[in-house]
C-alpha cells in the first residue's frame, strides 16, 4: 500500500512537473539549449571522436585492459597487499601506450569534456533552481571550488 502511494506522488509530480513545463517557456528553452550544444563545433568534434573511438576495436580493448588492471591493482592495494615492482611497471607501461594511442587520448579528453560540461550546465540549472535567479560568474566559481552555494552550504542564504 505504502509503495502505492509513494508511486502515486510521484506520478502526480511528474504530471505537474510536465504541466509546469508545457506551460511555460523552459521546456522550449531547454530544447534551443540542447539544440545550440548539438550544433556546436567543438561538441560536435567531441563527438566525433568518442565515435571514432567506439569505432576502433584495438583502442577499446586497449582501453578496456588498462581500466581493469588499474582497478586490479586499487583492490590489491586497498586489500593491504604489495604491489610489486614489476607489475607497477607493467601497468605504467601499459597506461603509457594508452595516452600514446592518439585515438584512445582522443576519447578520454573529449570523455572529460563532455563530463565537465555536463557538470557545468546541471550546475547552472541546480543553481538557478536553489537561488530563483540565474547564479553570477562568482557563484558558481565558489560552487565549483567548494564554496557556499551548491557546495555545501545547501542555498542557505550564504550566497544572497
Amino acid at each position: 500500500m505504502k509503495n502505492t502511494v509513494a508511486r502515486g506522488a510521484v506520478c502526480a509530480y511528474d504530471f505537474s512537473m510536465t504541466m509546469l513545463l508545457e506551460k511555460t517557456s523552459i521546456l522550449s528553452k531547454t530544447k534551443e539549449l540542447c539544440a545550440a550544444i548539438a550544433e556546436d563545433a567543438q561538441f560536435q568534434k567531441l563527438q566525433n571522436d568518442v565515435e571514432r573511438f567506439l569505432a576502433d576495436d584495438s583502442a577499446k580493448l586497449q582501453y578496456q585492459s588498462v581500466h581493469e588492471k588499474g582497478e586490479e591493482l586499487h583492490h590489491k592495494q586497498h586489500a593491504g597487499v604489495e604491489l610489486g615492482a614489476a607489475e607497477i611497471k607493467a601497468f605504467e607501461d601499459a597506461r603509457d601506450a594508452l595516452f600514446d594511442n592518439r585515438v584512445a587520448a582522443d576519447f578520454m579528453d573529449a570523455q572529460r569534456t563532455l563530463e565537465g560540461i555536463q557538470k557545468n550546465i546541471g550546475k547552472y540549472v541546480s543553481m538557478t533552481l536553489e537561488l530563483g535567479r540565474v547564479p553570477t560568474d562568482e557563484e558558481i566559481e565558489n560552487a565549483n571550488s567548494g564554496g557556499c552555494c551548491g557546495g555545501g552550504g545547501g542555498g542557505t542564504g550564504c550566497c544572497g
